[in-house]
């Protein structure tokens, strides 16, 4: 698929000079980053309105839109497929191929440290504690 993905992006950045007129590519550019995110955002809702529905070949076609309009922005924001990909591949080295990588460093895996010898724990005697107020 990285393949597939790294044509597409190959043919995006050819068509981005070529005549808005006939060139959808050519037409987003011309519109600017904002307009990338709108369609993009648009495909992404088309999606999960057709997987909702239970649409199986509609949530193909609208995915196959989805990653070519992903694959615009990236253009426009100087993201190239291959510094995606390396990022897969760094989170899959801290979670697993199936986990997204959480908002938070505190969830992630951590190797535990090594067992500490650790002294006894000795009882103290109780004493009774007032609550200062």
């Amino acid at each position: 698929m990285s393949d597939s993905l790294g044509r597409l992006y190959l043919a995006v950045i050819a068509a981005k000079d070529l005549d808005p007129a006939v060139s959808r590519t050519a037409r987003l550019f011309q519109r600017g980053p904002a307009k990338m995110a709108k369609k993009l955002a648009e495909e992404a809702i088309e999606v999960v309105i057709d997987a909702v529905n239970g649409k199986t070949d509609a949530v193909v076609r609208e995915s196959a839109d989805l990653l070519y309009n992903l694959t615009v922005l990236w253009a426009s924001a100087g993201v190239r497929p291959e510094d995606v990909w390396h990022e897969m591949e760094r989170r899959e080295h801290l979670l697993g191929i199936a986990e997204k990588l959480p908002k938070s460093p505190v969830k992630l895996r951590k190797v535990p440290p090594p067992p500490v010898a650790r002294r006894p724990i000795v009882a103290l005697e109780s004493r009774a504690l007032r609550k200062r107020y």
